[in-house]
């Protein structure tokens, strides 16, 4: 006999008694049966609107969805995080990612950048090492889905300014000249704009670049290293 209809919200892709074993952190992409979240058209408009008075360039992308959860419902293409300030390769990302970033680099970036580094001029360029990507966290095999998959993070490898050589983002720790002040004050001020960020001195997987992300989390919690 059928039994009676499962409540809205609770249809899932059926799982094998193997997989329904598993903890999460050994399943691959494909066993954990995730979705796309859905994005609302008016938070959209407002994110998007927020850009435009910000400046930054950018161009709306049909919907992606490469399967297992990967995808974003309403991505966005920029290119230019500010005003004369290119993304290089353009990001594929969330609407909240970008307004996070340009915010970042307007209100941190810019103005540390200024101060420790005033003899290179202003920021052109802000090179990007991966912004959408269909993956687990850090490549893994198994484990929890990338907010790269979601289009929730983005990945920052160098900034280029208009006289001498990029800053590439790289342990720093032990630096004590104004590259080394600039790229630690901008690692800090990114915890205020994005809810997870993770720098060169946070793990070998993050060594050459910062790792900066918008998931949500209970209670507004924040990961930053």
């Amino acid at each position: 006999m059928q039994g009676p209809p499962l409540p809205p919200g609770r249809l899932k892709s059926p799982q094998t008694p193997e997989e329904e074993e598993k903890p999460p952190a050994e399943q691959t992409l494909e066993e954990q049966h995730l979705t796309i979240e859905p994005e609302s058209d008016a938070e959209h408009a407002e994110c998007a609107a927020a850009l435009q008075a910000l400046g930054v360039v950018f161009k709306e992308k049909p919907r992606i969805d490469d399967g297992n959860g990967c995808g974003i419902d309403k991505p966005i293409i920029v290119s230019e995080a500010l005003p004369g300030i290119k993304l290089k390769p353009e990001a594929t990302i969330r609407c909240p990612t970008a307004l996070a970033l340009a915010r970042w680099i307007k209100e941190s970036v810019v103005p540390a950048a200024s101060a420790a580094l005033p003899e290179q001029g202003r920021i052109t360029t802000v090179n990007q090492a991966t912004s959408y990507m269909c993956r687990l966290r850090n490549g893994a095999e198994t484990g929890r889905i990338s907010e790269h998959a979601r289009g929730n993070a983005i990945d920052i490898a160098s900034f280029r300014f208009e006289k001498g050589d990029d800053v590439a983002v790289r342990s720093r720790r032990g630096d004590s000249t104004l590259t080394g002040a600039f790229q630690r004050t901008v690692s800090a001020a990114g915890c205020l704009y994005f809810t997870t960020v993770l720098d060169p001195e946070s793990d070998a997987a993050h060594e050459t670049h910062f790792h900066l992300d918008v998931i949500d989390r209970k209670g507004g919690y924040r990961y930053c290293h």
